[in-house]
């Protein structure tokens, strides 16, 4: 669709990070964190249906209809897209992320070197945590794409849905997306752990079963890096005990203390000598230290052991700024790391599995048809009667067909 096209193109240009499209709504942007209405540029609802087909499959429609709802990803010639389709007051909503076209290094995203260190473990648990829309993803792919390009290592990644597209390189690649590859993320990381993986992404740990799960993948010998909504790293890991219940804490902690490699807790700031966004971090590294105080349960404890742990790769939010952005000459600008490559090859469309046919219903339409209903509009089920008929259970015939007239002649009859 020419519209979406180029103004995915001016958003990439322009260093744009965010792009909100709503049905007969001016189009809204995201540039170093503010807000910027395009006034001139609206999608009608015809556009809207158009562009909606043009960027997802029929399976992501199916889900829309059902959920009122998507997660996907696609791709133009200009960049990678994380999008979500959704239904508002005013009709389909679209809200789009930009990814590079190519998955930068560590130096490009001004991430410190410390992170590739990390990178070369064989085992344990990372944790990449911080608030939504502030770079978590784009932080693992680096780090795959640096374990991709150093280690003989069959990676197997789990995501909702997949962002970054990635050949092997040394490293054997294989991603799964949530929904076209695997039902859930708990049979997932069940079968993760019958192919022959060195090393798990788990695309966000959501619930406790999937947090239980993951960490023993990363007990039982992986290295498994997973994202989680957290602030501190304290908080991330009272996370993962509160997957546990209240009488296995103590069995909780001790899992955790033996598999974690480390806790990244990274937010994007706007550095004012430079005028653009970095990622500032927060780093944990396992250590006898750290490993106590997890079962011993003096959470509380953490940051004190960062601010000793200098010499341990460890960082808090503060000192992480003045050791490292503020004696960083050359941090990278954005709209120089998210730029457009003309060497990247765009990639495939991931190839979805085979999907069951939904159980049929000769009340509703086939599965992937919406009969005329437009795509921007979610499909109504059908309108139960008001009162169902009971054979045989009661003195009356009642629906929404029945005439009063007819109605009160029954009830005058059974009076009778």
């Amino acid at each position: 669709m020419e519209k979406f096209t180029k103004l995915v193109s001016t958003c990439v240009r322009n260093g744009i990070t965010d792009l909100h499209i709503r049905t007969g709504q001016p189009v809204a942007v995201r540039k170093t964190g503010h807000l910027h209405f395009q006034r001139e540029i609206v999608f009608d609802t015809a556009e809207m249906d158009a562009l909606l087909k043009y960027v997802t499959t029929e399976r992501q429609r199916r889900l829309l209809a059902e959920r009122w709802s998507v997660d996907f990803s696609t791709y133009s010639s200009d960049a990678q897209m994380r999008l979500n389709a959704f239904y508002t007051a005013d009709g389909l909503g679209l809200a789009v992320r930009f990814l590079p076209s190519v998955v930068p290094d560590f130096e490009a995203l001004n991430l410190h070197p410390s992170l590739r260190e990390l990178c070369s473990l064989h085992h344990g648990l990372i944790l990449i945590c911080g608030p939504t829309g502030n770079g978590k993803s784009t932080t693992i792919a680096a780090m795959i794409r640096e374990i991709n390009q150093t280690r003989s290592a069959h990676v197997i990644t789990l995501e909702d849905p997949i962002e970054y597209r990635f050949s092997s390189e040394k490293a054997l690649m294989d991603q799964r997306e949530l929904g076209a590859h695997f039902p859930s993320f708990e049979q997932g990381l069940q079968d993760v752990l019958r192919e022959d993986a060195d090393v798990i992404m788990v695309g966000e740990l959501r619930d406790p079963e999937t947090m239980r799960l993951t960490i023993n993948a990363a007990e039982a010998g992986h290295l498994v890096i997973a994202t989680l909504h957290a602030g501190t790293p304290e908080e991330a890991l009272l996370r993962l005990c509160n997957a546990f219940g209240e009488g296995s804490q103590d069995f909780a902690r001790a899992q955790i203390a033996s598999s974690l490699g480390a806790v990244v807790v990274q937010h994007m700031e706007i550095l004012a000598r430079v005028g653009f966004r970095a990622p500032v971090l927060s780093i944990v590294r396992s250590s006898v230290s750290v490993k106590n105080v997890i079962r011993e349960n003096r959470f509380n404890q953490l940051e004190s052991i960062q601010q000793a742990g200098r010499g341990e790769g460890m960082f808090t939010f503060e000192r992480y700024r003045e050791d490292f952005l503020d004696q960083k000459t050359n941090l990278v600008p954005p709209t120089v790391a998210f730029r457009p490559s003309t060497a990247a090859v765009p990639p495939v469309r991931p190839v979805e599995a085979p999907q069951p046919p939904p159980p049929c219903d000769p009340k509703l339409p086939p599965a992937g048809s919406l009969g005329n209903q437009p795509v921007g509009q979610p499909a109504n089920p059908p309108a139960a009667p008001r009162f169902q008929e009971r054979d045989g259970a009661g003195p009356y015939r009642i629906d929404d067909e029945t005439p009063l007239e007819e109605l009160v002649a029954q009830m005058r009859k059974t009076m009778a």
